[in-house]
């Protein structure tokens, strides 16, 4: 690995990280002036694209020198996002937007998501272009976006939806995976092939309203919470495989056919490796909020419980409600009852995919292979979701994954770190991940040198 990559790689992020672009309210045009006179001196096409003049979006371009070239070969798109969430510096051991290199570690909000990979992505794509080298087919685009952190409305979705021919790409890598972890005796990186979409819904009790002062005179609806409650807490729906899953667990050597000794095994090798896992396996339930009386003295005729439910692609509102009978029994079929209980469903949205196997899982793993022998890839899917499901939706074509190769900070130390106090990224993997955006942009791509 050339010293000089590894160093720009590292000193970008620490550069990133010193802009305050917590979101809300997000202010990350600094940030994006900062890599855009980065990739335009370089020789990269830059176009800032916002939906707000103080949040706009990066789109940088090369590509191969002959036209016809560039069109006959595919857009490799490199995505990041600027904008993280906040931080309270009085539970840091450094200032969370100093950037510091300490330890062996760049510290400070982002570290992990996701201005390791924006620096990345980046260092790697400049280093290509001022050592000369273009695309032999295609063209290289990196973007990097705003308004991740709540949503997309102004990053992501905002730009595949308003300015569709600036992004469309036919190749994604983004943030998702890519965090080594042991099982089984192997090291093994996950490849975020697939994201969860989320069918939320409100549950509710009801019963008849009466005087605090006199429990007995009423129908707490409230209490009849309390079962539905104990319930979630103790179980969750069956377990529903589908592609990515299937191809994670036959990825690990465990039998797609029997996910539930699969998941006593993990448990049995690293219980935080089977907590990380687990939730890929089926539709999740997830109780968040209640409420029900909004005066201390009525009990409540009715109440409500929201639940954050997580479905797999290919999967929807039929396994949900199989789901919530398994777990919790039969549905009452209208709101104003006084027995059993009602649901609502408050959000629905699909989960989304990229295929489990395709010439970009090739190369990822072929790189792999080499920088890291013995060390395999295997697919996964994420309980949550991020950019990539803009991309995948406008551009049904696109192959999009979550991949930041880590060697030395593995997934069950990285993953408590998100959001959290102290993130903090090794040094070495941002040196890591930035050979390896510079070597797959030549693998797919390939090497033309720049006509003078």
């Amino acid at each position: 690995m050339s010293i000089d990559l590894a160093a720009e790689g590292v000193a970008l992020l620490r550069r990133l990280i010193a802009f305050d672009t917590v979101n809300p309210p997000g202010n990350e045009l600094p940030a994006q002036e900062l890599l855009l006179d980065v990739l335009a001196g370089a020789g990269f096409q830059c176009k800032l694209l916002g939906a707000e003049p103080g949040r706009p979006n990066l789109v940088a371009r090369l590509r191969a020198e002959d036209p016809g070239d560039a069109a006959e070969g595919p857009t490799l798109c490199y995505l990041g996002h600027v904008d993280t969430v906040l931080a309270d510096a009085r539970e840091w051991r450094h200032d969370p937007w100093s950037g510091e290199l300490a330890d062996g570690f760049v510290w400070g909000r982002g570290a992990l998501d996701m201005k390791s990979q924006v620096a990345a992505e980046v260092a790697a794509a400049v280093s290509l272009a001022r050592g000369g080298w273009r695309p032999a087919r295609g063209e290289l685009l990196v973007v990097a976006v705003v308004d991740e952190e709540t949503g997309g409305a102004l990053g992501a979705e905002w730009l595949t939806r308003t300015h569709p021919e600036e992004v469309r790409c036919d190749l994604l890598l983004n943030e998702g995976g890519g965090a080594v972890f042991e099982y089984g005796g192997r090291r093994r990186y996950g490849v975020c092939c697939a994201e969860k979409g989320v069918f939320r819904f409100k549950l509710s009790t009801g019963g008849a309203a009466g005087h605090a002062s006199m429990p007995k005179i009423a129908d707490n609806a409230l209490l009849k919470m309390g079962p539905l409650l104990q319930r979630l807490a103790e179980r969750q729906p069956a377990y529903a495989l589908t592609a990515e899953p299937e191809a994670f667990l036959r990825g690990i050597g465990e039998d797609p056919g029997d996910p539930a000794r699969a998941v006593a095994n993990l448990q049995a090798a690293d219980p935080r490796l089977a907590r990380m896992c687990e939730p890929m396996l089926g539709v999740t339930f997830a109780p968040t909020q209640i409420s029900a009386s909004e005066k201390i003295n009525v009990i409540p005729s009715r109440a409500e419980l929201r639940v954050d439910c997580r479905v797999p692609p290919g999967l929807g509102e039929a396994e949900v409600l199989r789901g919530i009978e398994e777990v919790l029994g039969p549905i009452h079929p209208t709101p104003n009852h006084r027995d059993g209980f009602h649901i609502e469903f408050t959000e629905q949205v699909v989960g989304n995919r990229s295929p489990v196997t395709s010439p970009l899982m090739d190369a990822i793993s072929a790189w792999v292979g080499e920088h890291d022998p013995g060390a395999e890839v295997v697919p996964v899917i994420l309980p949550g979701f991020t950019d990539s499901r803009h991309f995948r939706s406008a551009f049904p074509g696109c192959v999009a994954y979550g991949f930041f190769p880590q060697r030395h900070q593995t997934l069950l130390e990285s993953m408590p770190l998100m959001h959290a106090a102290d993130e903090r990224i090794d040094a070495r993997d941002v040196a890591y991940a930035t050979q390896f955006f510079a070597d797959l942009a030549r693998s797919v791509l390939g090497s033309a040198e720049r006509k003078r």
